[in-house]
């Protein structure tokens, strides 16, 4: 009996399809999916609290920018104060940034590294025509994961000279499946949904 589960390559796809989604959220269906945040975990969870602790000053830069950069209604009298839309506005796009760097977090969580590099590489290897090596993005993908996982926060820039260098002689083997029928159709119908969604 075949199983149900679908190719790395479609969870990859499927997962870049829901970025594009949630740049589409707003009002009531953005906060909508915050309170659907619990129902992935707490190792989700604490996996995005981390990386949204690590973009902190992307974050409130974010909400600075849209509340005293957009005209409209200030909120209270006087010279510095924020306007009615631009706060709206950035809480909007800080919203959406934090969804999305849960997203990362999930994917991060559930797809394990051999998974991911199989499905990268599938997803780049039609552009090997147009001169993109798939293995030499493969292998970058990699060491960046995992310098990202593994290099401790330095309080020092001379520590990152201290870094371990990477083994020349390290083997980096990936899986190739063959996609079948399900993942063209699980990826074809997200991809009408969301176009659907986002266009309408």
């Amino acid at each position: 009996m075949p199983s149900l589960s679908v190719h790395p390559t479609t969870r990859l796809i499927v997962w870049l399809l829901l970025l594009v989604a949630v740049q589409c959220l707003s009002g009531t269906a953005l906060a909508a999916a915050f309170l659907l945040l619990p129902l992935l975990g707490s190792c989700v969870l604490r996996r995005g609290w981390h990386l949204i602790w690590r973009a902190r000053w992307l974050l409130v830069s974010v909400l600075v920018i849209f509340s005293w950069g957009v005209a409209g209604e200030p909120l209270w009298k006087g010279a510095a104060a924020p306007t009615h839309e631009g706060l709206l506005e950035g809480l909007t796009h800080l919203g959406r940034l934090v969804l999305v760097l849960i997203a990362v977090a999930t994917f991060l969580e559930a797809m394990p590294l051999p998974e991911l590099l199989a499905a990268t590489h599938a997803l780049l290897k039609p552009l090997r025509r147009f001169g993109l090596d798939p293995d030499r993005g493969v292998v970058r993908l990699m060491l960046v994961l995992r310098y990202v996982e593994q290099l401790p926060r330095p309080r020092d820039w001379r520590t990152l000279l201290d870094a371990p260098a990477s083994s020349e002689s390290e083997l980096v083997e990936v899986n190739h499946q063959p996609l079948r029928g399900l993942d063209y159709v699980v990826t074809l119908t997200l991809a009408v949904v969301v176009t659907f969604f986002c266009f309408r």
